[in-house]
């Protein structure tokens, strides 16, 4: 029986929280191998490799200020180059895209004009690059944002990019330090829903969410929070409430002002 060779390049943690202990017991009763991947060594002496499945969007953050994690990415990505015929997941180019916000943004703005109809929705948003009142007022008249605004981070990845903001009138513009994404919040009656794709087939889970806020500019504070309290499936917050019922705002659409 052919031996296919599945190697896992994942934290520790990630590791033991997956329980992949167990699945490379599974794997290798179907005749596969699972190799936990360790980028301290050299890669060709643990290979050859029939699959990649990693987690390195940590080394890809890290590779922009950090000389070790720049060389540790670079013999991974010279590794992938010599082995095209490894399947890499996901390829490192398309991680990229979803580590910054400006990209993956523009990519899901592009997508509501290809596509007819209303399957994929981008609520208005502009992208932030400078701490002048005015010039972030203009930017948003001229992209017809509306209060409240969402703010993110631009990089997607990181303890820092769950740090949030929800912005109800022009004095909360202070509270947008740039680089940072502005989007007019968009009420969904305190549910998220995120659909993974694998091939042919996708899977969607609910998960709780911001709670509904009128329309329009207030005189409410800035709300600060972490997304990873409101929108993970065990997170408990008093910024979210259980709204039963569908979301009578949405249609089933892609909606990018989800807690990303």
């Amino acid at each position: 029986m052919l031996t296919r060779t599945v190697g896992f390049c994942l934290s520790a943690k990630k590791w033991r929280k997956m329980n992949l202990s167990a699945f490379a017991e599974l794997c290798r009763n179907h005749g596969i191998d699972v190799v936990q991947i360790d980028l301290n060594r050299p890669l060709p002496a643990q290979g050859p490799f029939d699959i990649i499945i990693h987690k390195l969007s940590d080394l890809m953050v890290e590779a922009q200020y950090n000389s070790q994690s720049q060389q540790l990415l670079a013999s991974f990505q010279e590794y992938t180059a010599a082995h095209p015929y490894t399947v890499l997941l996901d390829p490192l180019p398309a991680m990229r895209k979803l580590l910054d916000r400006f990209v993956s943004y523009r990519i899901v703005g592009r997508l509501q004009t290809a596509i007819p109809g209303d399957q994929v929705c981008c609520p208005p948003y502009v992208e932030i690059n400078t701490s002048d009142l005015e010039e972030i007022q203009e930017a948003i008249s001229r992209h017809n944002l509306s209060f409240p605004f969402i703010c993110k981070t631009q990089v997607a990845h990181g303890s820092s990019s769950h740090e949030m903001a929800l912005i109800f009138n022009e004095e909360g513009l202070k509270d947008a330090h740039a680089p940072c994404i502005l989007q007019s919040f968009i009420n969904h009656n305190a549910r998220l829903y995120k659909v993974f794709v694998v091939g042919s087939s996708h899977f969607t889970v609910d998960r709780p969410s911001l709670k509904n806020f009128p329309l329009g500019p207030s005189d409410s504070k800035t709300i600060f929070f972490n997304s990873h309290d409101v929108s993970k499936p065990e997170s408990s917050s008093h910024l979210t409430e259980d709204m039963r019922g569908s979301p009578s705002s949405f249609q089933l659409c892609c909606i990018i002002s989800s807690l990303s």
